[in-house]
C-alpha cells in the first residue's frame, strides 16, 4: 500500500498494513462519468471538495445520487467512530464514513490517494482513461489533535496564493492545523486598522541581508507585503473548508522592531531613540523590545481585538503571542521598566515579561480564547491556562506538561525544516543541524519523561514542524526545505500504530514515498530530491546567476 500517512487497517488485497482478513482479490468500484455523490447532512464541505478539486481533476460532474447505491460515493457521520476517525469501505458503491466532518473529509483524501497522481491535478489529462479501486476497507484515525506547521511570512512574506497553496498541501498530509507567524522585527503582515502604520511602514524593509546572519551579502531591493483583513478572512475560510485551524500568531514581548519602527512610542524611548529604527534587514535577535507601559497594553488589545475578529473562536481557539528571545538588556536599563518592576513587586526582568505574558492570558480568556507561546511564556512563572509550543528541546514541554499545561512539542533539533537536509557543499543556504528525511522520520512528539509520568501525557496536544524563511527568499525554496521532509512528519503524528523510533520501518517509508513522489510531481512541488539538489536548486549559483528577480546581489564575488 503507498497511501501516506500509512492507515491503521486495511482489510482488502494489500500489504503489509494488511490484516488476515482479506477481501476478493479482482474486484473494483469503477470511477467514470457514471460515478454519483451522495452527501448526508454535516458532510457539505467534504462534498464541495471533492466536486471541486476531483471533479477537476479527472473530468467528473459527481451528480447528487442515493446514498448506498451502486456506482454512488456515499459521505455520512457515524458517532460510533472517534473524532476525525474514518472507515472508507469499497464495494459496489464507496461509503466514507466519519466520526465527525473532519474525518469524512481525510476519508475523501484517502479516497484522492487511492485514484492515482492524476488525482492530484488541476486539469484533467486522460479523461477517458479507465479507472478502478479495488474492494477494500480502510479503517483510521490520527494519533494527536494538533498536527501542524508553523510558516513564517514575517522574514520572508509569502503571497496570499501561496499560503493558500500551503493549505492544500497540508489537507492532502492530514495536517490540520496551520500556525502562521505574522510578525516580527523583519516585518509586520496583517492589516489592523486601527494603526495602519504597521503596515503602512512595518511591512516593508529597505533590503534584506542574503543568507545567513554571518553572510556579509544584500540583496539591495526593498522587500515586504502584508495581507489585508479580507484575505485573512479568505485564508482562514479556505482553511475551515478543509478542516483546518489557522493560529495567529503576533509576538511580543520582544522580536518587535517593524512595530516599533511603525510607532516609536511603543519602544524603550528613555534608552534609545526609536525614532531612527527601522523595519530590521538583517537576522537574528533584535535588542528593540517593547516597552512595559500602559500605552503597550492598550495598543495591542487594540491588535489582539482585530486579530479575534478575524480569526472566529469557532475555528481559531488559539492565538500564539510569541513570547521568545526577548533580551533584557534594555528593561534593565530602563528608569520606566524599573519603575514598573518595582511598582508589581517582580523579582526581576523575568518577572516583567512575565507580567506581559499574564496580561494578555487574562485577556484572551475573558474573551473565550486560548493564550499560547513559545517556551520562554515559562520564564518567570508560566500564565495559568497557557499552552506552551516547547521549542528548545523538549525541556520546556515537560515542565509544562508535569505542571498540567497543554503542550505542543516542536523542538528545534527534529523539526525545524528551514535546518538542512543534508550535509555538502550543494545544499542551498546551509542553515542550523542536519535533519534527513529519516531523522524527521524517527521523530517522537511524546517523550519518555512523560510518557512515565501518569497523565502527563494527555498534556501533548500534538506537535507540529515549524518554518523559519530567514533564507527562504520565494515559494521554490520554502518547498524544497519543507517536502518530502513534511510528509514523514505528517505520517508521525498522525499514525497511532506507529512503533517506537527506533523500531520504524523507514526502508518501507521510502518505498511508499516513492509512490507519494508522483503526487508531489502533480502538485507542482519543488521537493528535494532523494539524489540530492538538482542543478538550478545548488549551492553555490553557477557563475552569472543572479538573486530573486534577477536582481544582482551586493558584495557578491562571481561565484556566489
Amino acid at each position: 500500500m503507498d497511501l501516506i500517512p500509512a492507515p491503521a487497517h486495511i482489510d482488502g488485497p494489500y500489504g503489509p498494513y494488511d490484516n488476515p482478513h482479506h477481501g476478493p482479490h479482482g474486484v473494483a468500484f469503477p470511477v467514470n462519468a457514471r460515478t454519483a455523490l451522495a452527501a448526508a447532512p454535516g458532510t457539505d464541505r467534504t462534498a464541495r471538495w471533492l466536486r471541486g478539486v476531483l471533479g477537476g481533476a479527472l473530468a467528473l460532474e459527481l451528480p447528487p445520487g442515493t446514498p448506498g447505491a451502486a456506482d454512488t460515493v456515499t459521505l455520512r457521520l457515524d458517532p460510533g467512530l472517534p473524532p476525525e476517525g474514518y472507515r472508507l469501505t469499497v464495494a459496489e458503491g464507496v461509503e466514507i464514513a466519519g466520526g465527525d466532518p473532519a474525518g469524512v473529509f481525510w476519508g475523501a483524501q484517502t479516497l484522492r490517494q487511492l485514484l492515482g497522481p492524476d488525482a492530484f491535478r488541476r486539469a484533467p489529462l486522460r479523461p477517458d482513461a479507465h479507472r478502478a479501486i479495488p474492494h477494500q476497507t480502510i479503517e483510521d484515525a490520527p494519533r494527536f489533535s494538533w498536527r501542524g506547521l508553523m510558516l513564517d511570512v514575517a522574514r520572508h512574506f509569502m503571497p496570499k496564493d501561496g499560503v493558500m497553496r500551503y493549505l492544500d498541501l497540508l489537507a492532502a498530509h492530514k495536517l490540520n492545523v496551520l500556525h502562521l507567524h505574522l510578525t516580527d522585527d523583519q516585518g509586520w503582515r496583517i492589516e489592523i486598522t486601527r494603526h495602519p502604520e504597521l503596515t503602512r511602514t512595518g511591512a516593508w524593509r529597505a533590503r534584506t541581508q542574503w543568507g545567513h546572519r554571518a553572510s556579509e551579502l544584500w540583496d539591495p531591493a526593498p522587500h515586504g507585503g502584508y495581507y489585508t483583513q479580507d484575505d485573512i478572512r479568505e485564508i482562514v475560510a479556505y482553511a475551515a473548508e478543509r478542516h483546518i485551524r489557522v493560529v495567529p500568531e503576533i509576538d511580543i514581548p520582544g522580536h518587535s522592531q517593524a512595530a516599533i519602527a511603525a510607532y516609536p512610542e511603543l519602544g524603550n524611548t528613555d534608552v534609545i531613540d526609536t525614532t531612527s529604527l527601522a523595519v530590521w534587514d538583517t537576522w537574528g535577535v533584535s535588542p528593540n523590545v517593547l516597552a512595559p507601559t500602559d500605552t503597550v497594553l492598550r495598543f495591542y488589545e487594540d491588535v489582539f481585538e482585530e486579530v479575534l475578529g478575524l480569526f472566529p473562536a469557532d475555528v481559531s481557539p488559539f492565538v500564539h503571542i510569541g513570547g521568545d528571545e526577548c533580551p533584557k538588556d534594555q528593561w534593565k536599563a530602563s528608569p520606566t521598566a524599573q519603575a514598573r518592576i518595582r511598582e508589581l513587586g517582580l523579582a526581576d526582568e523575568d518577572g516583567l515579561q512575565s507580567w506581559f505574558i499574564r496580561h494578555f492570558d487574562r485577556w484572551l480568556a475573558a474573551r473565550g480564547r486560548r493564550l499560547i507561546g513559545w517556551d520562554e511564556i515559562l520564564e518567570g512563572g508560566l500564565a495559568p491556562g497557557a499552552a506552551v509550543s516547547s521549542w528548545r528541546g523538549y525541556r520546556g514541554g515537560i515542565e509544562a506538561a508535569r505542571a498540567g499545561h497543554d503542550v505542543v512539542i516542536c523542538p528545534e533539533q527534529q523539526v525545524y525544516l528551514d535546518h538542512r537536509q543534508a550535509e555538502g557543499p550543494e545544499e542551498p543556504m546551509p542553515i542550523g543541524y542536519v535533519r534527513t528525511l529519516e531523522d524527521v522520520y524517527r521523530f517522537e512528539p511524546v517523550p519518555p519523561e512523560l510518557r512515565e509520568l501518569p497523565g502527563a501525557a494527555r498534556h501533548v496536544l500534538g506537535a507540529q514542524a515549524n518554518v523559519w524563511t530567514e533564507v527562504m527568499q520565494d515559494r521554490s525554496r520554502v518547498d524544497y526545505q519543507v517536502f518530502p521532509r513534511l510528509a514523514a512528519f505528517a505520517e508521525v503524528v498522525w499514525c497511532s500504530a506507529l512503533p517506537d523510533p527506533v523500531e520504524r520501518d523507514f526502508a518501507e517509508f521510502e518505498r511508499r514515498m516513492a509512490a507519494h513522489h508522483a503526487r508531489l510531481d502533480a502538485l507542482g512541488v519543488d521537493y528535494r530530491p532523494r539524489g540530492g539538489p538538482l542543478p538550478w536548486q545548488r549551492r553555490p549559483l553557477p557563475a552569472g546567476v543572479t538573486g530573486p528577480l534577477g536582481r544582482p546581489i551586493e558584495g557578491a564575488p562571481p561565484n556566489v
